[in-house]
């Protein structure tokens, strides 16, 4: 008989992103979008260099605005609409691809893109538009003060305290398209099992943390993930909810 789920975590990384046709954050060369990582997502590179660091994430801006979710952030948006259950995303990525598909509760625990954050006031600007070293701060009035809201190298991650309650409280942890290698995050699941979760990882290869999950779909989310999900809610019907 098939588990009924109340509570499901959702971890996603860059493979999600990659099927849109976005690059991963670091290729096997070490590059970015043919930037070295330490020149455009530290805070050392920020602080040599802030107007490339603000070029880089404008011009990557306009590419993850051209990109459109594939069919594995449209399985999400399915399940959270047809399986009962509180449904949280917690994703790597910067882009906004799930929200794009229609995805609610979604965590970005490195940042997105499309905001940028002032260092005298903390204020979150969200735009589209170009940021660089001349932007105002809306709320404080500062020029020059904004960085992007990316986490880099050496940051805390975002949203951390709503995180380790739903690893605490779920009963299913989904892994899409993550390595298994980028800590803290490659441990989440780690915790979820710890406090009794099914797990399950959507990977194109085995992962660096393989072990800690109970089932290893490996291929493209794209093709895999939405036969899952249809899955998931087939089960429903088999198996009412008590």
């Amino acid at each position: 008989m098939t588990r009924i789920y109340k509570n499901i975590l959702i971890l996603t990384g860059a493979g999600i992103s990659a099927e849109s046709g976005l690059a991963t954050f670091r290729s096997s060369n070490g590059l970015w979008n043919n930037h070295k990582v330490e020149d455009v997502a530290t805070i050392e590179g920020f602080e040599r260099n802030p107007a490339l660091v603000h070029d880089f994430y404008n011009e990557l801006k306009v590419e993850v605005q051209k990109a459109e979710p594939n069919p594995a952030h449209f399985a999400l948006t399915k399940l959270q609409q047809e399986y009962p259950a509180e449904i949280n995303i917690v994703t790597q990525n910067v882009d906004t691809l799930h929200e794009k598909a229609g995805n609610k509760n979604v965590y970005h625990i490195h940042g997105q893109i499309n905001q940028a954050v002032c260092l005298n006031c903390g204020h979150v600007l969200e735009t589209w538009g170009d940021v660089d070293t001349e932007t105002i701060c809306p709320q404080c009035e500062v020029s020059g003060m904004m960085k992007p809201n990316i986490v880099f190298f050496g940051e805390n991650l975002l949203c951390m305290d709503k995180v380790e309650v739903f690893l605490r409280k779920c009963d299913l942890f989904i892994s899409i398209g993550t390595s298994g290698v980028v800590y803290p995050a490659a441990g989440f699941v780690q915790t979820a099992k710890y406090y009794g979760a099914d797990t399950i990882e959507f990977t194109l290869d085995m992962t660096a943390n393989n072990y800690l999950f109970d089932k290893h779909v490996l291929g493209k989310a794209g093709e895999t993930l939405p036969k899952y999900v249809d899955e998931l809610i087939t089960s429903l019907k088999k198996n009412p909810a008590e």
